[in-house]
């Protein structure tokens, strides 16, 4: 699913044109941008949290010069599925 189709079932559902859902769209993704950007975690009750994860420095290779590497320890943008939310999908998700 792309952002273009869930601003259009969000449109469907509620009888909202697509240009102020959109908008909607980008300033709830910018928020969650920004907030993690200063270090914030976001926190969906019922959904997840968009969390800032902490990388360990690490030892890695590089395999076309065949020498090791320092890689530094750094920040990654992460996300935390809620319990009810993760039973959800175990729930109603076919495997393949």
């Amino acid at each position: 699913m792309t952002k273009a189709d869930i601003v259009a079932k969000i449109s469907d559902q509620t009888g909202i044109e697509k240009v102020a859902v959109q908008a909607t769209v980008e300033a709830f993704m910018d928020s969650v941008k920004s907030s993690l950007t200063e270090g914030n975690n976001v926190y969906l009750r019922g959904f997840g949290s968009f969390i800032v994860k902490e990388r360990a420095e690490k030892t890695g290779r590089n395999i076309s010069k065949n020498e090791s590497i320092i890689i530094p320890a750094h920040n990654i943008p992460a996300f935390k599925p809620a319990k009810t939310f993760i039973e959800d999908v175990k729930e109603n998700v076919a495997v393949k």
